[in-house]
Parts: structure tokens; C-alpha cells; sequence
């Protein structure tokens, strides 16, 4: 029953999404009222199919009904309730099928918002390539990636999900928000490939997808702070990035996907750098594809990745086929896409987006090339290399210190050009308060160049961002507005933003540059002094829950209340899971992790990691998030746009700026 209401489901999504193309296909020629109804309705039909499919995967993981591979490989009679219905993503058929979902409702969504001019050309062949995007995900899900594929035997219960995939709640939330962030680039994508395709090449179309490009932003941001968090929690490494493969391809398109946020203020101010901006798009799509290759394909290794499979060669030729198709269109339209005019200064606020971009487009190669060397040369000299902590950080870190520098500056920058009065009343105030966070860091004792100058820099951009927000609301309020309303806006809520970045980078440095870590190997009883607190160990409690069995270590600290650490197996895998225990505050989290065998009358060897600022890592991927939300909010001098009618044809031809 579960299989049949599945595979109806994907074939009834596959053919939506081909009949979409085809009546796609026929408005091109001759546009009617009753063709743009036909897309209204095959355009939902995917998301029909893909519910129904998700449907029949859900009840078969809840049923625990074993007659299907996925269910008996990635469930157990059991695996609690939550993690059965996370189980869907927990593995690689699944985490299609929820990809499929997730594009389905992107689409779905796009016809809603637009459905008064799906007679317009770009929003036909907009949807036309979303479609052909979404055909090439449900034929994984038909084929290669079919979750509902019968099992080899009948089994009376199932090996379980990973243990790693089973013991934090985050499970629930991280994939779906990365998934969210991923996919959500489709449409912005779908559009730039439009407009190239239809020759409408002015700003109309950007902003029409500015708020679909910002919430992809968030959610993807919010993912990758969510898997930072989970890393934190579950993996037992006392660290909340280590520039895992997988973590690279997540960080990738959120690189170039900033890029393009920051710089496509300046194509629509100026109509400058629409070449640029239509190739991050690009390649912010074709990473998000490039990831979900080297994660499903089998072909790096990662505690996060997915197992070897069929589906490497099919993601790697619909990459190709992407990344080639689009540099062809942006090169067939080249001419057009030239800007006439040019940057005036480059000390200047479209100076200033230019220094952004060319930074993180060297952040991200940098990335790209430490995730996909050891990959291209396996493949091509079967040796095998390792590119670990020490390349990324002694190349991104420099970039994060420029980029902090750089948000710093640019707030005080006009457009056009700055004079060194202007620029000089305005950074003046976070310039001295970041001199006098210096002087007070040397004062007690703070060492360390990086530490010192990150957090030197983070004072400067905090300031000048906290300098725009104060100067926003003091407008709001001369107005006759409520304070909040200088708070709303692009603008204001990018300052947002960027208060959230600067918290992220000052935890990282704090959290990497001074923690201490300490093993400790104590008796029943006894008792120690760790970075001034006192341990005690009291004794081993055992664990003997239905998904879980193994002993917790109940050791107190004076002040800090009693941690239990652990180490358990789940639905009796072979494979142990330290279960770290962590006391977070503002300033400082106390981790402690078994470093041996648990059990009754062993001692306990504990390590005690003390992880300055950690906490804001977390508050800081909130402050973006919120920022987001902001910036899409109307400012109090904008009215709000209806999203239909900058779809015109005259505004898509030619913009205020356009003929620049």
C-alpha cells in the first residue's frame, strides 16, 4: 500500500511537471487566458504528486513497515516516533524525496505569487526551467533514488537510523532549513536563466525575486547554524565547524549567495555589474547542485555524508549541462549585458560592494578548491591527500578579517564618490570605540594577533552598523514614526545582519583562540580542580531506554550543578555515541566528554573543554536571520511593491538606470 500510494505519487508528480513544460512550451506562441489557467493548475500538480509521496514514505516509517529497503535500512520497531518521521531524510532516497518537496512548493508558490501575469513571457520561461529542474529531480526519485524500492526479503525489524541521526532534536529542524536555503536559489536562478533567454534584461526581474532570494538566504543560513550547533552537541569534539566536506558545500552557495545579495544593490542603483550578478546566481545554483554530488555520490568521505550510489554520474552530467548552458547564454547576451557606465571611485559605496564580492568570491574558492582537490586527484592519479584545518584557516582567515574591515567602511560610503570630510565624520565614533576596545583587551591581558585584531575590527563594524541603525530610527522618530520603523528596510535590516556576522566571527575567534581542554581520569569519589572549578565524580547511571542502552557519568562541579556524559548504542548498533553534557552562558560553556569505556567500578576519564563566547555563535545566526526578515520589510519612505507589477514589459526592457 505505502509503495503504490508512493510511486503514484512521483509519477503523478513527473507528469505535472512535463505538462507544465509543454503547455509552457505552447504559451510561448500564442499566449491565452486559457493557457495561463492551464499553468495555474499544472504547475501544483507536482507538489500534489510530491505530497502523496511524502505521505506514503511517512506512513510506511511511522508502520515500520519493513517491506520496503529504506524503512527496514533506516528504522527499527524501536526508533522513537520523532525520529521515524525525520528517518525520511535520513538517508539518500529520502533526502530526494524531500528535495523534491521542498522545489515543489518553491514552484507551487512562484505561480501563486504571480498568477494575475503568467501571460508575461519571463515568467513563463521562468517557470518553464523551474519545471525542467523539478522533471530532473522526480526522475531521480522514479529511478536512481527511488525510495519505495521493495526490500530483497521480509525482515522482522530494521537496522535503525544512524545513531548520530537519533539522538539530538536539531534532526528535525537542520536538514529541512538547509533543504529550504538550497532549493529556495531554484527560483532566483529560473529567473536570471529566463531573462537571458527572453532578452529582458533589465532590473524588473531582480527585483521580483529579491524577497525569494533573501528567504533562501535566511533558511540556508539558519541550516548551516542549525549543523554547527548539532556538530557541537552530538559529535563530541568539543567544536562547532572543523571544515568537514560536508560543511563546505553547505558554506559554498551561502558564499556566493551573500555576494550577490550585497551586489545586486548596485546593478539596481546603477545598472553596473549585471554580468557578475547573473553569474553568482549561477553559480550559487550550480553549487548547490555541485554539493548534493559530492554528498550523494559516495566520493568524499564525511561523517555527514550519504553512502556510495548510482545517482554520481546523472548529478555530475545535470551540473555540466547547467554550468555550460548558462555561461553559453550569458555569453550569447554579452553585449547587451555590458554596463555603459562605470564605477565613479573606488572609495565608494559600489567601491566597497565590488571589494565585498571580489572577497567572497575568493573565500569561496578557497573553499572550493580545499573540498574538491583531494576528490580531482584521486580521480585522476589515484593517490590520496588530505587538506585539513591548517589550509582553510591560514587563507579565510585573512578574508574574515577583510570582509570585517570592509563591513565596517562601507555603511559610511556614499554612492558615486566619498570625500575625506564625509567619510572622516562618520567613522570617526566606531573608529575610536574600536581603539578603546584595544587598549582595554591589551589592558587585561587579552594576547594573540588574530584575537586582538578580529575583535578590534568587530568593534569598528559593529559600530558603524550600530551608528546607521541609531542615525534610522532618530529619522523614524523625527517623522512622526514609531522607533521600530527605522529598524525595517534593506538597509537597516542588512545592519541587522551584519551584527549577527560580527557576533559569529567574534565566538569562532574567541572559542578557537582560548579554550583549554583538560583529561581528567577520577575514581569513584574523588575529586579535582579543572580551570578553577572543582570536579567530583559520584558514579555511573545506566541507560536502559528502548532505543538507547549505555551508562551516563554523574560528575559534579562545584557551582555548575551535576553534568552526566555518556556513552550509549542505539537499537544495538555495534557503533558507541558519546553523549557530551554542556553548561552554556554568555561568557563561557563548560563541555565535558567521556574519553574511555564507561561502566560500573571503572573510573571515569573525562576530558574538560571551557569554550569561551560560544553561545553567540548561535545568537548570531538568530540576528541574521531576524535582519533577513527586516530587509525585506518596506522601509518607512518606500511603499511596498506589488511583486506583479514589476513584471511589465516596459520595466523589464528598460530601467531608471538601464541606459547608464
Amino acid at each position: 500500500m505505502n509503495a503504490w500510494i508512493g510511486h503514484s505519487g512521483e509519477v503523478v508528480g513527473i507528469f505535472g511537471a512535463l505538462a507544465t513544460i509543454v503547455v509552457c512550451c505552447l504559451n510561448l506562441r500564442r499566449t491565452d487566458s486559457g493557457g495561463t489557467r492551464a499553468m495555474r493548475l499544472l504547475a501544483v500538480v507536482p507538489l500534489v504528486g510530491v505530497l502523496m509521496a511524502t505521505f506514503g514514505m511517512e506512513r510506511a516509517l511511522i508502520t515500520h513497515d519493513f517491506s520496503l529497503a529504506y524503512v527496514a535500512g533506516n528504522n527499527s520497531r524501536e526508533t522513537p516516533l520523532l525520529y521515524s518521521i525525520t528517518g525520511m531524510w535520513s538517508a539518500l532516497q529520502g533526502s530526494i524525496l524531500l528535495w523534491a518537496l521542498v522545489l515543489s512548493g518553491y514552484v507551487a508558490t512562484m505561480v501563486v505569487r504571480f498568477r494575475d501575469r503568467l501571460d508575461d513571457r519571463l515568467l513563463i520561461v521562468a517557470l518553464l526551467i523551474a519545471s525542467v529542474v523539478s522533471v530532473f529531480f522526480f526522475y531521480l526519485l522514479l529511478g536512481p533514488a527511488d525510495p519505495f524500492v521493495a526490500a530483497g526479503h521480509l525482515v522482522a525489524d530494521g537496522t535503525g537510523p544512524n545513531p548520530l541521526l537519533q539522538d539530538n532534536l536539531l534532526i528535525a529542524f537542520h536538514p529541512v532549513f538547509l533543504y529550504l536555503g538550497y532549493v529556495g536559489f531554484t527560483i532566483p536562478f529560473a529567473f536570471a536563466i529566463a531573462s537571458l533567454i527572453t532578452g529582458r534584461l533589465g532590473e524588473g526581474w531582480l527585483i521580483a525575486t529579491r524577497r525569494a532570494t533573501v528567504f533562501a538566504w535566511a533558511c540556508l543560513t539558519v541550516g548551516i547554524v542549525l549543523g554547527a550547533w548539532w556538530s557541537y552537541q552530538s559529535l563530541g569534539w568539543g567544536g562547532a565547524w572543523g571544515w568537514d566536506p560536508v560543511e563546505n558545500v553547505a558554506l559554498l552557495p551561502w558564499l556566493t549567495a551573500t555576494a550577490y545579495l550585497h551586489s545586486v544593490m548596485v546593478q539596481e542603483r546603477r545598472g553596473l555589474l549585471r554580468i557578475w550578478n547573473l553569474s553568482l546566481l549561477v553559480a550559487t545554483f550550480s553549487l548547490t547542485i555541485l554539493g548534493t554530488f559530492l554528498t550523494r555520490s559516495g566520493v568524499v568521505v564525511s561523517v555527514h555524508a550519504f553512502s556510495n550510489s548510482g545517482l554520481g554520474p546523472t548529478l555530475l552530467v545535470f551540473f555540466a549541462i547547467v554550468v555550460l548552458g548558462s555561461v553559453g547564454l550569458i555569453g550569447w547576451r554579452g553585449d547587451r549585458l555590458a554596463s555603459v557606465g562605470s564605477i565613479d571611485a573606488p572609495i565608494s559605496r559600489e567601491g566597497a560592494f565590488l571589494a565585498n564580492n571580489l572577497l567572497f568570491a575568493s573565500f569561496a574558492f578557497v573553499v572550493l578548491l580545499g573540498t574538491v582537490l583531494p576528490v580531482l586527484v584521486e580521480a585522476f592519479h589515484g593517490g590520496a591527500i588530505s587538506v585539513g584545518r591548517p589550509y582553510f584557516d591560514s587563507f579565510t582567515v585573512p578574508l574574515g578579517l577583510c570582509l570585517l574591515f570592509v563591513m565596517a567602511v562601507a555603511p559610511a560610503l556614499p554612492w558615486r564618490k566619498a570625500s575625506s570630510g564625509v567619510l572622516r565624520d562618520r567613522v570617526v565614533l566606531p573608529a575610536w570605540g574600536a581603539v578603546a576596545v584595544l587598549a582595554l583587551l591589551i589592558v587585561t591581558g587579552v594576547r594573540g594577533f588574530v584575537p586582538l585584531l578580529t575583535f578590534t575590527l568587530a568593534t569598528f563594524a559593529g559600530g558603524a552598523a550600530l551608528r546607521q541603525l541609531v542615525l534610522a530610527v532618530i529619522a523614524a522618530r523625527h517623522h512622526g514614526l514609531p522607533f521600530w520603523r527605522g529598524l525595517v528596510g534593506r538597509a537597516n535590516g542588512g545592519m541587522i545582519t551584519h551584527l549577527g556576522v560580527i557576533c559569529i566571527a567574534v565566538a569562532l575567534c574567541a572559542s578557537t583562540s582560548f579554550a583549554s581542554r583538560t583529561l581528567v581520569t577520577l575514581s569513584i569519589g574523588d575529586s579535582t580542580r579543572v580551570a578553577g572549578h572543582l570536579i567530583t565524580f559520584v558514579g555511573w547511571q545506566r541507560v536502559n531506554a528502548p532505543a538507547a542502552k549505555g551508562y551516563l557519568a554523574e560528575i559534579k562541579i562545584a557551582g555548575d550543578g551535576t553534568f552526566r556524559p555518556g556513552i550509549v548504542n542505539f537499537d544495538g548498533s555495534p557503533t558507541s555515541t558519546a553523549m557530551p553534557s554542556i553548561d552554556s552562558t554568555p561568557t563561557a560553556d563548560l563541555y565535558l566528554e567521556l574519553a574511555s569505556g564507561a561502566g560500573p567500578g571503572l573510573p571515569v576519564s573525562v576530558e574538560v573543554i571551557l569554550e569561551p563566547l560560544v553561545m553567540w555563535l548561535w545568537i548570531g545566526g538568530g540576528v541574521c536571520v531576524l535582519g533577513a526578515f527586516l530587509a525585506v520589510v518596506p522601509g518607512s519612505r518606500r511603499r511596498p511593491t506589488d511583486p506583479s507589477s514589476v513584471l511589465l514589459p516596459e520595466l523589464l526592457e528598460s530601467s531608471p538606470v538601464a541606459g547608464r
